[in-house]
């Protein structure tokens, strides 16, 4: 009896075991050999062959989740790739302009500066030689609670991908690209690893490649020339009152200006400039040594001990300044975006509105064409215009901050140290002086002769102190000088940045219109 009852349950789990073998094959539920590997690898092409991806966009900062979030908006299947979606602790893009955060608002995206104790900025304060100027933002003709915003960029950058992720059509992946797909001299789509090590490809009719300043795929969308003028040196203070509030702070400082503007409600970011590539090291002690002896006497008495006491506490970043101008070399089926494309001195702090302003028009341009967008050469053709609309806001905050970087620093050649002189006063004249420079630079004003006009305007007022009362030889001289220095700033900064489609190009006024003007 008991030996029956036995032979039950042998063949019971026998049966029982043969059942979930097949229950575990028909769900798919096996151990993956490697041919399993490459079949699910080819299946995934395959399934994006298919149609299951409209555009891939490479990199999820803040210009690649507001793209995914604007394009998710109008239909598209957005797949974004990421190498880290954790958060990060970055010293970069931590002001956004007035500009900027209006673009934020027409994309949809103005409550991802909420909740992350986000400061509002009203404007730039400036100091020189113990002397200070306050240079508010022209916002009085804007209807809506329009001001900057400064903030940690991990907490503006998760919220934005948080809210990119919650578009149905949006995916986004963590994983390393590590190729463009091409064929026939079109792009067809991406290679990259997942974070499990696996090696997958995706297709798409449209990749947009947005993965910032150290972007391995640059090389053949653009001319990547990289310039490093200068190198910062990052710190945090912590629980100070700074003299302005809710103004950046920017300090004429001996040899290249020093930067401060609060990010949260208990801290105060600083950013000290070394010009040329060569500062000191963090390491053996020299550039704490540095910041104590030569720079904290340069900092306003309000902060003074709180940059000390972060010096103390050795929590010291670097980060290398890259400016790379706009050129690109138009590829069917790919285009760059963001700090992979277009870059510029952080002096100004205008590096994400323009990249937000790029993410507005690239999708106004997006909006009128199909869905699937197979036909690669007609689509690089329509957005060949993208590189001419932008011009007016990007090239205009580019060469600003360029020239102002400049003419901030300090020269052993006597015009140069004139003209920095005479920048401070023109400013602190108020008014037209100072709501004009700042307008463009806030991202406010859109117009590269505007730019042009006041710069010219600050080197004739320099000439014109140099003149009065009496003009001498000497000063008249130094006056020519001081005119052919700033033409030296500004001339070369222009060319690169196209100054023929800059300065004769005649942006439609609809199109560059604030929404949030008082009519």
């Amino acid at each position: 009896m008991e030996l029956k009852i036995l032979e039950q349950y042998i063949v019971g789990g026998i049966i029982a075991t043969w059942l979930s073998f097949a229950l575990i094959y028909l769900l798919g539920v096996k151990k993956n050999r490697p041919e399993d590997v490459h079949k699910q690898t080819n299946q995934l092409v395959r399934t994006q062959n298919d149609g299951a991806t409209d555009i891939i966009i490479v990199g999820a900062g803040v210009a690649g989740a507001a793209l995914a979030y604007s394009l998710g908006k109008d239909g598209r299947r957005i797949l974004v790739i990421e190498r880290d979606l954790g958060l990060q602790d970055r010293i970069v893009g931590e002001l956004l302009q007035p500009g900027g955060y209006m673009k934020l608002i027409e994309l949809g995206l103005e409550d991802c500066v909420e909740k992350i104790d986000a400061q509002k900025v009203f404007g730039y304060a400036l100091f020189m030689d113990g002397k200070s100027t306050k240079l508010p933002y022209p916002l009085e003709k804007y209807t809506r609670d329009v001001s900057g915003r400064s903030f940690h960029n991990g907490r503006f950058v998760q919220r934005m991908r948080e809210k990119a992720a919650t578009l149905p059509n949006v995916r986004l992946e963590q994983g390393t690209v590590t190729s463009l797909i091409e064929e026939k001299g079109c792009v067809k789509g991406v290679r990259y690893k997942t974070k499990a090590g696996e090696d997958v490809t995706a297709n798409a009719p449209l990749t947009i490649v947005c993965d910032g300043c150290f972007s391995n795929l640059r090389r053949g969308l653009c001319k990547p020339e990289v310039d490093i003028p200068s190198s910062f040196a990052a710190l945090l203070l912590n629980k100070c009152e700074a003299p302005y509030p809710n103004h950046g702070h920017v300090i004429l400082a001996d040899p290249s200006p020093i930067l401060c503007y609060r990010i949260s409600s208990t801290e105060i970011r600083c950013l000290v400039d070394f010009p040329g590539k060569k500062i000191p090291s963090v390491g053996n002690g020299e550039m704490a040594l540095h910041l104590k002896t030569k720079v904290a006497p340069q900092i306003p008495p309000e902060l003074r001990c709180s940059f000390i006491a972060a010096v103390d506490e050795g929590n010291i970043k670097t980060m290398a300044n890259r400016s790379m101008p706009a050129a690109p070399q138009p590829t069917p089926g790919a285009i760059l975006l963001g700090d992979s494309f277009n870059m510029r001195h952080p002096l100004t702090g205008g590096g994400m509105t323009v990249a937000l302003s790029d993410v507005v028009i690239f999708r106004d341009l997006l909006r009128p064409l199909e869905i699937n967008m197979n036909d690669s050469l007609a689509l690089c053709n329509h957005l060949d215009s993208f590189y001419t609309l932008r011009k007016p806001i990007a090239s205009t905050i580019n060469t600003l901050a360029g020239a102002l970087y400049k003419v901030f620093s300090v020269s052993p050649d006597q015009a140069r140290t004139e003209l920095r002189q005479a920048c401070f006063d023109y400013l602190s004249l108020g008014g037209i002086f100072s709501n004009g420079p700042i307008a463009l630079l806030s991202g406010l004003n859109p117009k590269p002769s505007s730019l042009v006009l006041h710069f010219f305007s600050v080197a004739i007022f320099g000439v014109g102190r140099l003149l009065l009362p009496f003009p001498s030889p000497q000063r008249t001289w130094l006056g020519v000088r001081l005119i052919l220095d700033a033409s030296g700033i500004i001339f070369p900064i222009l060319k690169s940045e196209g100054a023929s489609q800059m300065l004769t190009w005649s942006p439609n006024p609809a199109y560059y219109k604030s929404p949030f003007l008082h009519n």
